[in-house]
């Protein structure tokens, strides 16, 4: 019970859903898309898009050191551009060595020991330049990449796509 002179509370906002159609008070964004899922969505659109090119050589590349065959799928690189793109956008100022580490592993060297070996640097800075291209990311100062105002805009129209997709199947 609250004192006799405090002012009267507010009543409590509306339980909101996300997903909800009958009130939404912002707009879906990445953070609210399973990774899996937005990832997937992206890489179609990067794929369809005429703006990103696959490189001659993704076929026969790996992917890091500790790797021991190029990625089978014909998608990879579709896919790791539009990881990349999403760890960016979740936190702006990530460079190219941080990438390196994200997507590092463990070498492994038969009955030696292992170690951990970072990604190839050269394929995410492809992957990079290609985002820049499409102005989805720019260079952010000194150090790292951010997401620029029409690449946020793409990711999260796509992001609101997929979402209206999961709605849908639930119905």
């Amino acid at each position: 019970a609250a004192p006799p002179n405090s002012p009267p509370t507010p009543p409590n906002p509306p339980q909101l859903n996300k997903m909800s159609e009958e009130f939404e008070p912002r707009g879906i964004t990445v953070r609210d898309i399973a990774p899996a899922d937005f990832i997937k969505a992206y890489a179609e659109h990067l794929k369809n898009s005429d703006k990103f090119e696959l490189p001659n050589w993704a076929d026969t590349v790996k992917t890091a050191v500790f790797k021991e065959l190029a990625p089978y799928g014909d998608d990879w690189y579709y896919i790791r551009a539009a990881s990349i793109a999403r760890k960016i956008y979740l936190r702006p100022g990530t460079g190219v060595g941080a990438l390196q580490k994200w997507y590092g592993g463990s070498y492994r060297r038969g009955t030696r020991t292992e170690h951990f070996r970072k990604a190839n640097s050269g394929l995410i800075r492809s992957v990079l330049q290609g985002l820049e291209e499409m102005k989805v990311i720019e260079k952010a100062g000194a150090k790292g990449r951010k997401v620029t105002r029409v690449g946020q805009q793409d990711l999260d129209r796509i992001a609101g796509g997929v979402a209206r997709a999961a709605l849908e199947d639930e119905e």
